[in-house]
């Protein structure tokens, strides 16, 4: 009866509990107050203390619960940060008490996790890189035997785990390879006399060496440079093997043997020592492309490899990027193919060891013409070294042949009607192009043509530019023109014909010629409406007036512009 009675008090007592905290407001409830405290305290953790504990975590779920190699676990929970970023999102949705830990390590007995997903990143692989790799079926790193077996035989051998992402892109079936066949093949290289220290950092960096049979191509490479570097010291070829660079080792032996024929072993050894840039940049291949472009200006390989000699500390690609910006200086300037393939037989070296600045801006800078530039570096092609970047010019002073030419040319427009020291002078001075002698010259020409002087200066004024072409040139149009039959007279009304270009001509003027002979064209047209008007009202207007006319457009203009 006792206990009975005690049974009732127990019960009536939690029951009064019971309903005491079912009427409590949620602010109330002490239980809630707990766990919102929770919550607030780790809220206010920093998100490196975060980060900590859900490396914690996952570290022992992956070490303890699923048996993973500690090393692997370790590099998979500190070098994953997108996986355990997206792990906290969903923790933190159910996150009921103080310790992410413990919440991270419950929530982990329940929801076993991909673990090829960790594993891929922390190998240095982006999300978007392993998503291929993710096998179908398979969650457990450890039901991979063949992976494993592989990955654990490299990390062995000393491939950093943080390399082995490159070598999943590059390389996969690697990690496919049977038992042993991956280590047979590590050992075939150490055979060859490749030292493991370089053959780690070779497959860092071209993984396709463990693809197929032994890369001899690569062994060779590794040979010669051991034999030629003074110190023989296998860590001075494994500094120049840089990190995610792929290197094409039969380039490289082909350049090697090249150099070789030219060079004494010390010469050789002693160039590379001081520049490896020639062996190692881009694999040997913008040294041989450097050969190539200096061959095209007559310099022999024995040339060329004097150059190499005096290399001043500069990468290849720079030296090769100088040079070209030279030589599309030296082209903009007109200055002609046999003077600058001399200038580069005897100053290459010069030409490739600075940049030079741009072409516009010597030429104002210096306030000089193209062809007092062209002379002034044919007489000291060492003058460029002091027109390279960086360095303040200052505008060269006026030369007697170029006051002479002023003063000529002033004459010249004087002739013409402009007045001395106007407006009008000065926009002719930039208006006409060349000497005043040239521009004499060339007024001359019109004169001995046939036309009359007046009609020459009226021409000029209409149409200045015509005096900017050279005498051969006017000669060739004023031919061209006759040949079709107008007169000479024609371009004293329309002298702006001088001014197109040789297609343009032929092919306005052939065209009309067709339309003419069928049918479909006035003869007598004015030269200045075939030739001045755009060629989309030339074509709507005349070459549409017949069916066949677009076609034969299309032709000639073909034939035409595919002479030059």
């Amino acid at each position: 009866m006792i206990i009975h009675f005690r049974k009732l008090r127990l019960t009536s007592t939690l029951s009064n509990v019971a309903r005491n905290n079912l009427n409590l407001k949620p602010s109330e409830n002490p239980r809630f107050q707990n766990t919102k405290r929770a919550l607030q305290s780790d809220a206010k953790l920093p998100r490196k203390a975060i980060m900590k504990e859900a490396q914690a975590a996952l570290l022992e779920y992956l070490h303890s619960t699923r048996s993973l190699q500690f090393l692997d676990a370790d590099n998979m929970c500190k070098n994953s940060p997108f996986f355990l970023q997206d792990l906290l999102r969903k923790i933190q949705k159910n996150h009921d008490d103080g310790d992410m830990k413990r919440s991270i390590s419950r929530y982990l007995r329940y929801h076993p996790i991909n673990e090829f997903e960790p594993f891929f990143e922390s190998v240095g692989l982006k999300p978007s890189e392993y998503a291929p790799l993710l096998p179908r079926g398979m969650i457990f790193l450890n039901d991979d035997h063949l992976l494993m077996d592989n990955y654990h035989t490299l990390c062995n051998y000393g491939v950093p785990r943080s390399k082995m992402g490159k070598i999943f892109n590059d390389a996969p079936q690697v990690f496919r390879y049977d038992n042993r066949v991956l280590q047979s093949k590590l050992e075939a290289y150490e055979k060859l006399g490749v030292a493991s220290s370089i053959l780690v950092k070779a497959i860092a960096s071209s993984p396709f060496l463990l693809v197929g049979d032994v890369n001899l191509g690569f062994v060779k490479v590794v040979e010669k440079l051991k034999h030629l570097v003074v110190a023989k010291d296998d860590s001075w070829i494994e500094g120049h093997l840089l990190d995610g660079v792929s290197f094409n080792w039969g380039m490289m032996l082909e350049l090697l043997s090249l150099l070789g024929k030219v060079y004494r072993k010390g010469q050789l050894a002693d160039l590379i020592s001081r520049h490896p840039c020639v062996v190692f940049e881009d694999s040997g291949g913008r040294t041989l492309s450097l050969i190539g472009f200096l061959f095209k200006f007559g310099l022999s390989l024995n040339q060329i490899s004097l150059i190499f000699l005096e290399l001043p500390q500069i990468q290849i690609g720079k030296f090769f990027s100088n040079l070209r910006h030279c030589f599309l200086f030296l082209s903009e300037i007109e200055m002609q193919a046999a003077e600058i393939g001399r200038i580069f037989q005897s100053h290459s070296l010069l030409l490739g060891s600075s940049t030079l600045k741009k072409t516009t801006s010597l030429l104002g800078n210096l306030n000089v013409g193209k062809k007092r530039l062209c002379r002034i570096i044919q007489d000291n092609p060492q003058e460029m070294k002091n027109w390279v970047l960086g360095k303040k010019l200052q505008p060269l002073e006026n030369s007697n042949e170029e006051q002479e030419s002023k003063m000529l040319k002033t004459e010249f427009l004087l002739s013409l009607g402009y007045v001395e020291n106007s407006k009008n002078m000065e926009e002719a001075f930039k208006l006409f192009r060349g000497k005043g002698a040239e521009l004499q010259e060339r007024f001359d020409f019109f004169v001995k043509a046939g036309f009359d002087c007046e009609d020459v200066r009226k021409m000029i004024r209409v149409a200045p530019q015509i005096l900017n072409q050279t005498t051969d040139r006017i000669n060739m149009k004023i031919e061209y023109l006759v040949n079709e039959g107008y007169p000479i007279s024609t371009l004293v009304s329309f002298p702006s014909f001088l001014s197109y270009t040789p297609q343009r001509v032929k092919l306005r003027l052939s065209m009309y010629n067709w339309l003419q002979d069928h049918g479909a064209a006035d003869p007598g047209l004015a030269l200045s409406t075939l030739i001045a008007c755009s060629e989309k009202i030339f074509v709507s207007q005349y070459v549409k007036r017949h069916p066949s006319g677009p076609k034969v457009w299309k032709d000639l203009k073909t034939e035409i512009y595919s002479e030059d």
